[in-house]
């Protein structure tokens, strides 16, 4: 598995496994035990996704030593503030059963984000988080934060995917040693790049999926791409992406597609 090194020397896998919207209580625990059994080794859940104990089962239950597995989980609004984001914190640690998160993210730039983001870096020096970072921050927003705290985020998990390629974003990203991550880095079901012939065109010429293309091209790009499924087969397929590579052409044809706005009304 290919990584990216984070600015403080971790490394995070190029491709997690995302449960956004998959139900807790079974659901998420056979998505997330099919995914490790695949060969993922990053889960990325969250607090608001309410399946933190799922997955935390579910790498439990794998077998696979928990040093091997990055776990990437989010603090909700709802725990925004000094004090609410150290329970937050603490909770999210107690239902995915460990004794540290790999990579904990603020999920949007709302509240009193800066007071919660002060609790993650005292976490982060006590050990209980490895890493930090943001989700959702606008460029703006992320140079703003940057220049304000005393830890700089880590990595900023944003929608990135060949509709909307955010190449501003990540230049500022990539001037800031900050690692950008992709939600939703197939389209997130707004866009039909499964009857696209130029996207079908480079599939079939690598033998692959046009979904393993979409990946891809993002992982080429230098971004962490996080697909979700609940399907075995394409579970399996999202992360077989690293015996071909695609040429500067076909990665300019993919760019093309960019719409310059999100669809997705976030």
């Amino acid at each position: 598995m290919k990584t990216f090194e984070l600015n403080n020397k971790q490394t995070i896998p190029a491709v997690g496994f995302g449960v956004f919207m998959i139900p807790n209580d079974g659901p998420t625990y056979n998505a997330t035990l099919t995914a490790l059994k695949a060969g993922y080794r990053h889960i990325d859940t969250a607090a608001g996704y309410c399946n933190e104990s799922d997955v935390g089962k579910a790498i439990k239950d794998s077998g696979i030593d928990r040093s091997e597995i990055f776990i990437t989980s989010k603090l909700w609004l709802q725990d925004y503030g000094y004090e609410n984001a150290k329970k937050g914190i603490e909770t999210s640690m107690k239902l995915l059963g460990v004794d540290y998160i790999d990579l904990y993210l603020l999920h949007q730039a709302c509240g009193d984000y800066f007071s919660a983001w002060r609790a993650m870096e005292d976490a982060y020096k006590k050990g209980l988080l490895k890493a930090i970072g943001v989700s959702n921050f606008y460029a703006h927003v992320l140079v703003n934060f940057v220049n304000t705290v005393e830890i700089k985020p880590m990595v900023n998990q944003v929608e990135l995917h060949p509709y909307y390629t955010q190449e501003k974003a990540l230049e500022t990203m990539k001037y800031y040693d900050v690692i950008p991550e992709a939600w939703a880095p197939l389209g997130g079901g707004r866009y039909k790049p499964f009857e696209d012939e130029m996207l079908k065109g480079i599939a079939a010429k690598y033998n692959k999926s046009v979904g393993q293309v979409l990946l891809r091209w993002n992982v080429q790009r230098g971004v962490v791409a996080v697909p979700k499924s609940t399907h075995v087969e394409r579970i399996k397929e999202n992360i077989d992406i690293f015996d071909f590579e695609l040429n500067e052409e076909e990665m300019k044809q993919i760019s093309s597609l960019d719409m310059g706005y999100s669809g997705s009304g976030a």
